[in-house]
């Protein structure tokens, strides 16, 4: 194929570039670097095979002309993390919103099949866990600027949903669910990355909240597989899917996990949710995933543990101390 991935040069971006090339496509990737980097694709640099633009995805003549040339775009491009999305909403709803409208009306024009990623975050405060795709979506009080980002994401659901049913757009919409693996950064909230660079230093492990939230996290590399195995079904047009797995932690037990198996002498601490973010904070309390749509469709089950993902994530950061 030949495969547009938008958001290129972020964490996931990086690694779908690697499976794309390795499996033999040729790959283009867009990003502004405004939360990617060039240090995930500088292997790629020089790869006949390979060739990326940095600008942004609202840059209309240059979407236009990318995906003039690719036959799937992957489009990964948005505003991310819990950090970012707190501190500047109005970048958050623009960035997605705004690119998403540009991306999905020059691959309708042009017939262009596009995987959209979503996220788990869609699903606010639901408690009808694990989350189907077909379940009901309650999101919070809009005067707290936490929902921004999953209220942006969900109207990048409707409108790909909304192109593809009025103006024909090959589309698909997956809501990834905390992708954790070597690359991603601790610099926007993630929170994997962030206990492992503290337990490698010694330094506090710092919780935020009680430590009694759940999560569930996927490998990078088994969520771009199922990326891949996705835009290869018809039968998935104009649907929405889970990825990610389905092996539940708190993020307490997640914190002494990463202490043991640093061998850390780190503390554990608890900063409040009004400290570490914002006024009237609301999380999800938890966050799983229902992966048996997918997994009939594809045969997608994860591979990676989270044993095995900890495990990965601390060997890049003992190997690249210098990472943030």
């Amino acid at each position: 194929m030949n495969v547009l991935i938008t958001g290129g040069a972020g964490f996931i971006g990086s690694h779908l570039a690697d499976a794309c090339i390795e499996r033999g496509d040729q790959v283009k990737l867009l990003d502004d670097l405004s939360t990617g980097s060039l240090d995930n694709i500088n292997h790629l640099e020089g790869h006949p095979r390979f060739d990326y633009t940095i600008d942004s995805v609202q840059n209309r003549s240059i979407v236009a002309e990318l995906v003039n040339q690719c036959d799937v775009v992957f489009h990964l491009a948005a505003a991310v993390g819990v950090r970012l999305v707190v501190e500047n909403p109005v970048r958050t709803i623009e960035t997605n919103v705004q690119g998403t409208e540009v991306l999905l009306a020059q691959a309708a024009e042009k017939g262009k099949t596009v995987l959209l990623t979503s996220t788990s975050e869609v699903y606010g405060l639901s408690s009808a866990v694990p989350f189907q795709e077909d379940g009901n979506l309650v999101l919070g009080n809009s005067k707290k600027g936490r929902w921004s980002y999953a209220c942006s994401k969900l109207l990048d659901e409707f409108l790909a949903i909304a192109y593809h049913r009025e103006r024909g757009l090959p589309a698909i919409v997956v809501r990834l669910f905390n992708t954790v693996g070597p690359r991603q950064t601790g610099r926007y909230g993630m929170v994997i990355p962030r206990f492992v660079q503290q337990a490698l230093h010694d330094e506090p492990i710092t919780i935020f909240g009680d430590g009694s939230q759940s999560r569930c996290f996927g490998y990078v590399g088994d969520v771009v597989d199922a990326m891949i195995r996705l835009v290869e079904k018809t039968e998935a047009l104009g649907d929405v899917f889970n990825i990610g797995s389905d092996e539940e932690v708190t993020i307490q037990a997640l914190a002494e996990q990463v202490r043991e198996m640093t061998g850390s002498n780190s503390k554990i601490v608890h900063i409040p949710y009004d400290e570490a973010y914002a006024e009237g904070f609301e999380d999800m309390p938890r966050r799983t995933p229902d992966l048996e749509k997918i997994s009939r469709l594809t045969g997608y089950r994860p591979v990676m543990t989270l044993a095995d993902i900890l495990s990965s994530v601390i060997q890049y950061y003992r190997a690249q101390p210098h990472v943030d």
